[in-house]
């Protein structure tokens, strides 16, 4: 290997729950995004419901996180949000707890649950999280038992990929910037 420093490395974690509508949308935009050219370093990993696997994951070094994630925050359904995970809207408790009084369950890990999981490896291992964490999070229709999106969220999977390559440095694609239907693009809220 030459000298040199090795380029920053980003996880873009699809998170959610494939048997449950609308929250399958961060496995979904992880597809969509897997597909795509991206800069070196970027890796995108469809997690799942696997939130503890993401947690151990992270120990292994990353500058960047992004979880791609359904988030209902009252807008409507497709909406897309940008979520800084160390803002007012991310914050986690102290000392890793459980946010609320959560109990750990490996198959119902919100990524609040899975940061505050993180920083108690981090501080039991040495290990440093991501300097930088981000949700990119749409908001649900359906959450009910069932496979497929509805169509609301379906077609925010391409904009959430354009908008994650933006986020990462990657190429915007070039998609158009109206949906299938020819409606326009919802312009983007970004959360506190």
């Amino acid at each position: 290997m030459t000298g040199g420093t090795a380029a920053p490395r980003t996880l873009v974690a699809g998170v959610g729950n494939i048997f449950l509508g609308d929250d399958g949308f961060g496995v979904e935009a992880a597809r969509a995004l897997a597909g795509r050219p991206l800069p070196e370093g970027v890796e995108v990993a469809d997690i799942g419901i696997r939130g503890v696997h993401l947690a151990y994951r992270l120990l292994d070094g990353y500058d960047t996180l992004v979880v791609l994630d359904a988030t209902a925050r009252g807008g409507q359904p497709g909406t897309l949000y940008v979520i800084d995970a160390a803002g007012p809207a991310g914050r986690r408790p102290p000392d890793g707890a459980p946010p609320d009084g959560v109990p750990l369950d490996g198959h119902r890990m919100s990524p609040d649950v899975v940061f505050a999981l993180l920083d108690t490896l981090c501080a039991g291992t040495g290990a440093v999280p991501p300097r930088r964490m981000l949700v990119v999070g749409c908001e649900p229709a359906v959450l009910d038992e069932g496979i497929g999106l509805s169509p609301q969220v379906a077609a925010a999977v391409p904009e959430a990929a354009r908008l994650v390559a933006g986020l990462i440095g990657g190429p915007p694609g070039d998609e158009a910037e109206v949906r299938p239907d020819g409606t326009p693009l919802p312009s983007l809220r970004r959360a506190p």
